[in-house]
């Protein structure tokens, strides 16, 4: 098996600040190009990915990067090399011993030779022999956030200080992509948090008051004259008018936005879960409504989260359908060996709340003697 190369980081001793400059250049001229198309999704490590092989002289680079969302690492960009290879696919740095130096020892990693050894098996025959692969880690404040891999021509020499640096330097970049998101993320649960809190105190400042001040008047003794009963009606129907402002506005949690499908999604969870034996029918699972896409995805983590806690399946199906002006996901298990408790877990009732933005409820229970169901319902006219 050959030595991986162990590459220092930048030092006063490296290239100075010429490669930073340039990498941080080349970071802000491939995300201000990603702003202008928002709708490219991740292309932004596409392009990224493009402008490392430019820069440092390599053949083709791919992007692993944690997905908070799945909690796994995926495949985030690609240049030459076919990202759909890798779209499906459970991938972890136990897999490949050179990605998880360099994130151990946040430096830059250079191995030539017979690389194959250190790759899964699946991914062995996308590589020649011999071949020369760098991977560069993308750690910030100490968390890794994925690496980049990439190929080196073997008629190249091996990574100078300038390179090495260079490519050190773009890893933190984009690190600094992935908390970037992060951040984008927490903020908009901030607001969801904050939406809430304004609410509470708009129904305390608001309706609250004008009912203390009723019942004040009403816990006085004696009777009532026909004009202060008519202001008590007055502010009655004002509290009420004010209350029901105020439930009408999104009370739940909203689903996230989500840069996959509803069938990407569930052919993944096919093959990260194969002994929970999941069939669908492609027909059905292309009916989706594109502005349910979230919530269905949502619905769907959940309800396979739950089989894997609460059964032992030999068979998971997965049917979706238009019914009556409605979209209809279901999620249906066998291998309920004891009755669950009646009282729905955290993560159902968020998904019933996601569902009520919608209009829609999540349904779930027994069915028969040894069938679970996880049902959702949302009115869609298409």
């Amino acid at each position: 098996m050959p030595e991986p190369t162990q590459t220092p980081r930048p030092s006063d001793e490296g290239a100075g600040p010429g490669v930073a400059v340039e990498a941080i250049e080349l970071f802000a001229d491939v995300l201000s190009q990603s702003e202008q198309e928002p709708a490219a999704g991740d292309d932004f490590y596409d392009r990224l990915c493009r402008a490392v092989c430019r820069l440092a002289r390599l053949r083709r680079a791919i992007i692993f990067r944690y997905d908070q969302a799945s909690r796994q690492v995926r495949a985030a960009g690609a240049h030459g090399v076919d990202i759909e290879s890798f779209t499906d696919a459970y991938i972890s740095v136990d897999m490949a011993p050179f990605a998880a130096r360099a994130i151990r020892e946040d430096q830059v990693v250079e191995t030539a030779g017979d690389v194959r050894e250190q790759l899964p098996q699946r991914y062995a025959h996308l590589v020649g022999e011999p071949a020369r692969i760098v991977c560069a880690p993308m750690v910030a404040a100490g968390s890794a956030r994925g690496v980049i891999v990439a190929e080196r021509s073997l008629d190249e020499p091996p990574l100078g200080p300038e390179e090495r640096d260079l490519l050190w330097t773009l890893g933190k970049a984009a690190a600094l992509a992935a908390v970037a998101r992060n951040v984008a993320t927490q903020a908009q649960t901030s607001r969801q948090l904050r939406q809430r809190i304004d609410l509470a105190r708009e129904v305390h400042e608001g309706v609250v008051q004008r009912l203390f001040g009723i019942s004040m008047v009403l816990d006085g003794a004696g009777d009532l004259p026909a004009e202060v009963r008519a202001r008590c009606a007055e502010e009655i129907q004002a509290a009420l008018g004010e209350l029901r402002d105020a439930i009408q506005r999104p009370l739940g949690r909203e689903s996230r936005a989500t840069a996959t499908t509803f069938d990407a999604e569930l052919t993944r969870l096919k093959q990260s879960n194969l002994d929970l034996n999941l069939t669908f029918s492609e027909e059905l699972v292309a009916s989706v409504p594109a502005v349910l896409e979230p919530l269905a995805q949502s619905v769907l983590a959940e309800a396979i989260r739950n089989v894997r806690k609460h059964a032992a399946p030999s068979r998971v199906e997965v049917r979706t359908a238009q019914l009556d002006g409605a979209f209809v996901l279901e999620v249906i298990n066998d291998g309920v060996h004891a009755r669950p408790s009646q009282t729905p877990g955290m993560g159902l009732r968020l998904a019933a709340f996601e569902a009520l933005q919608s209009g829609g409820i999540v349904e779930f229970g027994p069915v028969g003697e040894e069938h679970w169901q996880v049902r959702l319902v949302v009115p869609h006219d298409g």
